[in-house]
């Protein structure tokens, strides 16, 4: 699936069962809250936090997929082709740090 065709499907999504769009502010939110539950997964898993007893432990795959779908609603809503975005993002990444990742001996 292309960003393109998945911004497509996400909004086919709200529009036929979440009925709309939440607001900016409360999607910003939601954002929030979904990158936190990724955080507690990734900080249990790789970092030195462990899992509580009885917690439920979550799947990484499943809250990555979360903060996109929040990402694409945001994206949906304030009208970012979020294809054309990553392109102009990776080329200015390209321009400016083509050099700099090769000589950074902490990256060796």
């Amino acid at each position: 699936m292309t960003l393109r065709a998945a911004q497509a499907d996400v909004d086919q999504w709200i529009r036929t069962i979440g009925v709309r769009y939440f607001s900016e502010l409360t999607n910003l939110a939601q954002l929030m809250e979904e990158v936190g539950e990724l955080s507690r997964i990734m900080s249990r898993t790789y970092g030195e936090q462990s899992f509580k007893e009885g917690a439920e432990r979550g799947e990484l795959s499943d809250e990555l997929a979360d903060v996109l779908f929040v990402l694409i609603c945001i994206a949906n809503q304030t009208g970012v082709d979020l294809t054309a975005a990553l392109e102009k993002n990776l080329a200015k990444k390209t321009g400016r740090d083509s050099e700099r990742h090769l000589n950074n001996p902490k990256l060796r």
